[in-house]
């Protein structure tokens, strides 16, 4: 006698491959829908990425460095030690980044950037400022050297976020889009390329024209935009010698191998050698001397000699992850502040990897720029940790997070084989 379940299971055995491989793709997404659906998503999405991301970082600063730090310091762990302390440093402000009150961030907004642009102002001070490559970015105090645009950005970000929460409605009007934002963004950017960091600059205007989009300003804003900014980006690279090399060198580096396009040739060969796997952790040859800049603005192509176009593309796909986190809290926080804050972040964490990723696939002329978390700096990665522990706490505005937050808490102090109510 036939029953139901027979007459299934030669259904079953009946249906094209095609049919049940449809079906198993359909579950799968299913399922990522579910697991995306989840309150806590973009926290464990951002924690989990920025843990991989510093991890990879210190490891390669340890592998492209060796080699210049046991040439300058007569030891091959002194440079990964240094970014070892960095990362002690910054661990524990992004963990206070992330349970410090939001009102609280936004208190010192007006603070943090009043206080990089006086930073900033010191570096023409030539007691205080320090030139290095070029750019009198540095500032020197008590024989540390930090970079107070790196710790700008960071502030502009949260500046703009709370000029434009605090604005609500009247952000339909094209003054209160404009006014204070873009004059006073326009001052920092200006600070800064009076230091001749160009570099930096174009960061900073990507992070204004980032946070002008998020809150609806036309497009015929950003095209006016592009064309000014545009005509001075070309302004600034015309009365410098040096830019002007770097721009006509730009699309063949290998017409000045041994001149401008050492560098630029020099990633190329790391990334060729690489191939498709890499020479393995370790094994790059261009560290060696080759390649200047292995451990800060060409690390990328040492992840591309070692670990192959695999490994570059994973790198890839963790900053692309934590762009889509950012993109997830900005959209589903009902706080402004909140809202324009992760946007802002996002703009200039991925503004910065692609303008250093750019350089180095030579698709950009080589401005000297670090890559967020894994290039060696502690003046980059102090800002980038807490704007991260920043992104934590800002998860926690999501719908349902701080619920599933405490209900976690919860469960981890209940005793074993205690039952539920």
């Amino acid at each position: 006698m036939t029953t139901a379940s027979d007459t299934r299971a030669s259904v079953d055995r009946a249906a094209p491959t095609s049919s049940r491989g449809f079906d198993r793709g359909a579950g799968f997404l299913a399922s990522v829908k579910r697991v995306l659906d989840k309150p806590l998503t973009s926290y464990h999405l951002v924690l989990g990425v920025s843990a991989l991301l510093l991890s990879l970082g210190l490891l390669m600063v340890l592998s492209a460095s060796s080699v210049t730090s046991l040439r300058e310091f007569d030891n091959s762990y002194t440079i990964f030690f240094r970014q070892a302390i960095w990362v002690g440093v910054g661990l524990p402000l992004a963990w206070l980044a992330s349970r410090v009150p939001i009102s609280f961030v936004r208190g010192l907004a007006w603070p943090a950037l009043l206080l990089s642009c006086a930073a900033i102002a010191a570096t023409y001070v030539p007691a205080l400022g320090v030139e290095v490559n070029g750019n009198q970015n540095w500032l020197s105090i008590g024989g540390l050297q930090l970079q107070p645009s790196e710790f700008a950005k960071l502030a502009l970000v949260l500046w703009c976020a709370d000029v434009y929460a605090r604005k609500g409605r009247l952000l339909r009007s094209w003054s209160h889009l404009i006014v204070p934002v873009v004059p006073v963004a326009f001052l920092v950017i200006l600070l800064v390329v009076g230091q001749r960091d160009l570099g930096t600059s174009l960061v900073l205007f990507a992070v204004v024209l980032g946070m002008l989009w998020v809150v609806g300003a036309p497009m015929r804003l950003f095209a006016g935009s592009a064309i000014f900014f545009g005509v001075v980006a070309f302004a600034l690279v015309a009365t410098e010698k040096e830019r002007v090399a770097r721009l006509a060198n730009f699309a063949n580096p290998l017409d000045d191998y041994l001149g401008q396009g050492w560098q630029a040739s020099h990633g190329f060969f790391a990334l060729a050698t690489g191939g498709l796997w890499g020479s393995g952790i370790g094994a790059s040859t261009q560290k060696w001397g080759g390649l200047a800049g292995a451990h800060t603005d060409y690390i990328f192509a040492i992840i591309g000699e070692e670990f192959g176009l695999f490994g570059t593309l994973v790198v890839l796909f963790l900053f692309a992850t934590l762009a889509y986190a950012g993109i997830r809290i900005a959209s589903r926080t009902r706080v402004p502040f909140v809202k324009y804050a992760a946007a802002g972040i996002v703009v200039w964490l991925m503004c910065q990897t692609l303008i250093n990723v750019g350089m180095v696939l030579g698709l950009l002329p080589v401005i000297g720029i670090p890559l967020p978390l894994i290039s060696y700096g502690g003046s980059a990665l102090l800002p980038t940790l807490i704007s991260l522990g920043l992104l934590l706490s800002f998860a926690r505005t999501e719908p349902g997070a701080e619920a599933a937050l405490r209900a976690r808490r919860t469960a981890r102090r209940r005793p074993t084989g205690a039952r539920r109510p």
